[in-house]
């Protein structure tokens, strides 16, 4: 048995779904002008080298403080639903019922929070989830506060470290499928490290080392994920 990690956003997906939910949050009005400006800028910022995304994360993970999980939980519902869903890369699909087929373990790996990753897993039948979570206290309000290590960069590494050894698998014999430079922490110590439809800076790190990089496609809009139980 192996495992194979998958990143979720421009991996999996053709977008990048945090930037979708700040569009959709601002349109419904669940949040100001000012804070998608806000959230747009931490995102530029980290593009040009200016921040890290672990603090904006965390920014955005105290952003929460005071909101309701069950709330939150049922606007990403609806977001998965609505413009999500559709979205999958073809050759992602094939991909992993190539490992599943394989015996592999399936496992998402991603900086996005728990309450997406959860409706990514159960609609691909993932076997586990690495993401970031969310403390919530007695009330069921968020805290504001991230539940254990923020799983970007160096903390990815450490959730995949963390799973492959509960897994008793060595990392050497597994694969990780992303298209982030930020994730070159887990890719280097992966045996099978994919990049799929990189950065420019991972792209050049892939080209270097010689490490596969591959094309998995856009998906044909509107198009429901092939084969879920979800699918009309």
């Amino acid at each position: 048995m192996s495992v194979a990690f998958f990143d979720l956003d421009k991996t999996l997906l053709a977008v990048n779904s945090g930037a979708l939910w700040i569009r959709r949050e601002l349109a419904l009005g669940h949040i100001t002008r000012m804070q998608a400006l806000r959230a747009s800028l931490w995102i530029a910022r980290y593009h040009l080298g200016f921040v890290s995304m672990e603090d904006a994360l965390l920014v955005a993970i105290s952003q929460l403080a005071g909101t309701s999980a069950q709330t939150i939980r049922e606007r990403t519902a609806t977001f998965y639903e609505e413009q999500v869903r559709p979205l999958y890369r073809p050759g992602a699909l094939r991909a992993l019922e190539e490992h599943r087929g394989e015996g592999d373990r399936l496992v998402l790996l991603t900086s996005s929070s728990g309450y997406l990753s959860e409706l990514v897993a159960r609609e691909l039948h993932l076997d586990a989830i690495l993401c970031n979570r969310f403390e919530v206290d007695e009330r069921g309000l968020h805290t504001g506060r991230p539940l254990g290590q923020v799983c970007f960069g160096p903390g990815k590494r450490t959730h995949a470290e963390a799973y492959a050894r509960e897994a008793g698998v060595s990392l050497s014999a597994c694969s990780f499928y992303t298209d982030s430079y930020s994730d070159l922490s887990v890719l280097e110590v992966v045996g099978r490290p994919v990049v799929v439809h990189p950065d420019y800076r991972l792209r050049r790190e892939a080209l270097r080392r010689g490490w596969p990089v591959v094309d998995w496609g856009v998906p044909a809009a509107g198009v429901p994920v092939a084969g879920s139980s979800a699918a009309p």
